[in-house]
Formats: structure tokens, sequence, C-alpha cells
């Protein structure tokens, strides 16, 4: 017979409402007990933030946090989203500062090794305190009401996405001026304390600029006099990496923060493709599955990815996505594409995948006999005639002025003719070759003529990666061309042969007739 349990069960967890408190493991300063779970969530007044910190700590130790550890979550531990970190050992946690009123401890042992424990402390809008993440937000106190005065706060920022550097964009600045803003004032460290080297230091109504920090530490100081406030600040800052990057490559591929796990919650991550003058380009999506459409509005109201036309969200919005869904490809208007993912405080999901290509800049018409394909000469700059051919290698561009040329009839260069459609087509292959030593990277287009018509277009059939694109993406044609009023004026041209051709023929015609009934009458 098993002896009776005489000890009940440990109680640990719960609900803290109150503005600040204390709380440990079980048994704490003793060794905590075996194959224990414990959840504590701290709740304060909507629109308040929480500062988390410890002041004592030891777990039994893992490379990885296997058997014994502890879990900090911005917001509900149920959403993995809102993983802020895993801790065991004996190392001390940094404090944590909440993006919004709710925040998680989970505490869980094993049935082997028992050590002390923690003790831990929160405080409700207090400011300052460790940020870690791949982006977050910081505010003034009680912002966007007057900061109080006497106020001194430290934020100090340590980047998730490697080494990179951290920038920080302030939109909203509100802060006593003054003379070398010696009353109030914003600073900024590039490091992770004041002995760092200082990267600004702001008062006023200014916004301060754009900042990125040399390496995954900032310190962002707040202070306030004794007297006359503002409405203070708001600023967000990236790591870089997997929440902010820039593209300036031909042809690229990235995805959303831990892809094809569950990204982060409280995101705003930007991804900036900007290429050569005159290219446009063109986004493919591999894989999307965001928080799914708001149930009142049907709108992408939570967790959304958003396209804009140009570097900032000022341009014009290409789209808008969220949810499990195959977005068509979009494609810019000029050479610059900026991707924008927001995520909210819950509910995240696997993320997406994209890859992207540079639309070569080209003119191509094409006359009841030949194609002519035009490219300027600064959109490929880095490369040889030799690199452009149509069809085969020997039907290689010249140079004529400052364009890349290709006239070349029917007969010639590979082409074929088709039937699209029950209509007649000619067909050839343009190649343009970026390969750079090993790294073989050719983009082919397939050119497109209908010489009853004199329409001409081109389409990427190799580019990003084929093997993963599903269809071939049509994305140039000359009637869309920014280059317009060139492919008029050579379509106009040709109508004009093709009159003066006919109009020979015509009066050839005239003159058989004449000479026929000449030689009748005589």
């Amino acid at each position: 017979s098993h002896p009776p349990l005489c000890l009940p069960g440990i109680k640990c967890g719960g609900v803290l409402s109150a503005p600040s408190g204390n709380f440990s493991s079980p048994n704490f300063p003793g060794p905590y007990p075996y194959e224990t779970e414990c959840t504590w969530l701290i709740v304060v007044a909507e629109g308040s933030s929480i500062l988390l910190s410890f002041s004592h700590f030891e777990l039994e130790d893992h490379a990885a946090c296997a058997y014994d550890y502890l879990q900090v979550y911005n917001g509900a531990a149920q959403d993995r989203g809102n993983l802020l970190g895993t801790f065991c050992g004996r190392s001390l946690p940094p404090p944590f500062s909440s993006a919004w009123h709710v925040m998680a401890v989970v505490f869980r042992s094993d049935r082997h090794v028992a050590k002390h424990g923690f003790a831990a402390a929160y405080q409700k809008d207090a400011c300052g305190g460790q940020l870690t993440g791949l982006s977050g937000e910081i505010t003034s106190p009680r912002y966007p009401e007057s900061y109080p005065n006497d106020a001194e706060c430290r934020w100090s920022i340590r980047g998730a996405g490697g080494d990179g550097p951290l920038t920080l964009v302030f939109t909203d600045f509100q802060v006593e001026g003054g003379q070398g803003c010696g009353f109030d004032y914003v600073a900024l460290f590039d490091g992770p304390t004041t002995a760092a080297p200082c990267l600004g230091r702001y008062c006023g109504s200014t916004h301060p600029p754009r900042t990125v920090s040399s390496a995954p530490h900032l310190l962002v100081l707040f202070k306030s006099d004794f007297n006359i406030g503002g409405r203070g600040f708001k600023a967000h800052f990236y790591s870089a990496g997997e929440c902010q990057e820039v593209f300036t490559a031909i042809k690229g591929n990235f995805s959303s923060p831990r892809y094809p796990n569950f990204y982060p919650n409280n995101l705003k991550c930007q991804w900036s493709i900007q290429l050569p003058p005159g290219y446009r380009v063109k986004v493919f999506f591999l894989d999307m599955e965001l928080e799914g459409r708001s149930s009142l509005t049907g709108g992408c109201d939570y967790d959304h990815l958003a396209a804009f036309d140009g570097g900032a969200e000022n341009g014009s919005l290409l789209g808008q996505w969220c949810g499990w869904e195959s977005p068509a490809p979009v494609t810019s208007r000029r050479n610059q594409l900026l991707l924008v993912l927001h995520t909210d405080r819950n509910t995240a999901k696997r993320g997406f995948s994209v890859t992207y290509v540079g639309v070569v800049p080209m003119n191509v018409s094409c006359t009841r006999t030949e194609f002519h394909i035009q490219i300027p000469v600064q959109s490929l700059a880095q490369l040889e005639r030799n690199r452009i051919y149509l069809g085969t290698p020997s039907c290689a561009a010249q140079v004529v002025g400052g364009n890349f040329k290709i006239h070349t009839r029917f007969d010639t260069c590979g082409t074929k003719s088709q039937k699209r459609n029950n209509t007649s087509v000619i067909v050839s292959t343009l190649y343009i070759d970026f390969s750079v030593g090993d790294q073989e990277d050719v983009h082919q287009y397939e050119v497109q003529c209908e010489p009853k018509r004199k329409e001409a277009s081109v389409t990427l059939i190799a580019g990003p990666d084929p093997s993963r694109l599903s269809q071939a993406e049509n994305l140039v044609d000359a009637k869309q061309q920014d280059g317009g009023a060139m492919d008029t004026h050579e379509i106009k041209s040709q109508d004009t042969s093709d009159i003066v051709f006919i109009s020979i023929c015509i009066l050839a015609g005239l003159l058989m007739v004449i000479a026929v009934v000449g030689l009748v009458l005589l």
C-alpha cells in the first residue's frame, strides 16, 4: 500500500493586479520543489506599462535551459509571439519593460536538481528598463499627457537580430527647449551605458534624426527638471537583420522574423528594396500566413503586411495583406519598394517569405519583320555588351549612344513562329547575364511580337527563382513603359514606313495596269 499524502500540493502563480508587488519561486529562499510549474500574470491599468526586475536568481543550469527555466512574456504566456526570453543558471535576467499592461512569468522545474530559485518585483509605469527584441516602442512617462517633473529614465535597448546595429526613429517629440538643451532633454548613447559615445542630445519640438548605433546596444536617457514640461516623445527601435534590411542587389529574397516559426508580437519591421534608376521592383509572394481579418470590419486590423511604392510609408500603397493569402505579385512604379510588417500584441502565425527581382528598364517594339530592343546603358553599367543577347550569343547588343540596342530580323537570333490564342506571333529569348565568377545568374525574358498588329511585349521567364514560381509573369509591356513617348514614336515611324511601302505597291500596280492597257490599245 502507498503511504497517505499528508502534504498539500504546491500553490504558486496567480494574477497580480496591484500597481506594484513582489513574487518568488515556491519555498524561496529555500530550494524550490521538483516537477513544479507556476504562471504569474501581471495585469495593471490599461494604457500603463510594467517594469519587471529580479533581485535573486539561481536555477539548474543547461545550455538550452531544457531542465529548469523561467520565461518572461510581453503579454499572455499562451502566445509564443510574446516570449521575451528564457533563463536558467545563476545569471540575473535583465529588467524588462512591457509594451502594454499585461506581462506573464512562467517558472518550471523538472524531477532532478533543485536550486534556490528567484525573487522578482514589478512596478506600474516605471520609466526605463531593459528592452530586448527585434523591434519595440518607447514613450516618455504618461505619454501623450505631459511628462512629470524631475524624471530620469534610462532605456537600455539590446537588439535580438544578432550583432547588427539598432535603428531608432522618433514619431513624436515635444520636450521643453532651451539653449544647449540644459533643462529637459533626450540623450542617445552608442552602447549600453552613459560611458558610451554620445550620439546626440535633443529638446524642443523638432524630431531628432533617425539614429543608427554601431553595435546591437543603444541607451536612451530622458531627463526633466523641476518645471515646464511637454507632451514628451514616442519612438520605435528596429534590430538590423531580421527586422530591418535594405536590399540593393538586382534580385533577392527575405522572410518574416523567425520564419517558418511563429513571428514575435509587437513588431514593426521594414524591408527596403532600392535598385538603380530606371528599374522597377517586382515582388513574388512564396508563402504567407498572418493573423486573419477582423470579424467586425473584415479588414486587416491586426497583423498585416503592406507594400509601398517608393522608400517610405507615405508612398502609394501597392497592397495590404493578412491571413492565409497567396497574393499576386506586385510591381513598383519606380526603383524603390518598401515592405512593412505590423504585428499586434497577440496571435502570432508562421509569417511570410518573398522573393523579388529588378525589372530591367527596356523598350521593346517590332515591325512586321524585325525586333527592336533598347536598354539604357546606365541600367546595366557593369555589363559588357556581349552579356546582353537575343537568342544566341552571336546576336549581342550594340552600344549606340547611351543605349544597348538589338535590331534583328525575325529569321535570325533563334526566333520562332508560334500560334497563341489563334494568333501568329514571333517569339525569341533575351538573355541578360549578371554572372560573377562561378555564381551563374542569367535573367531570361521572352520577347514576343504580333506582326499584324506590330505589338511587342516582354515576359520574365527566369530570374528570381523559376522553380518557385508557378507561372511566368509579364513584367514589361511596351504600352505601359515609362518611356512611352519613344514607343509611340517608333510605332508611328513603323506605321509610316508601312504606308510608304503600300503606296509604292499601289503605284506600281497602277503603272502595270497603264502599261497593259497601252499594249492592248496598241
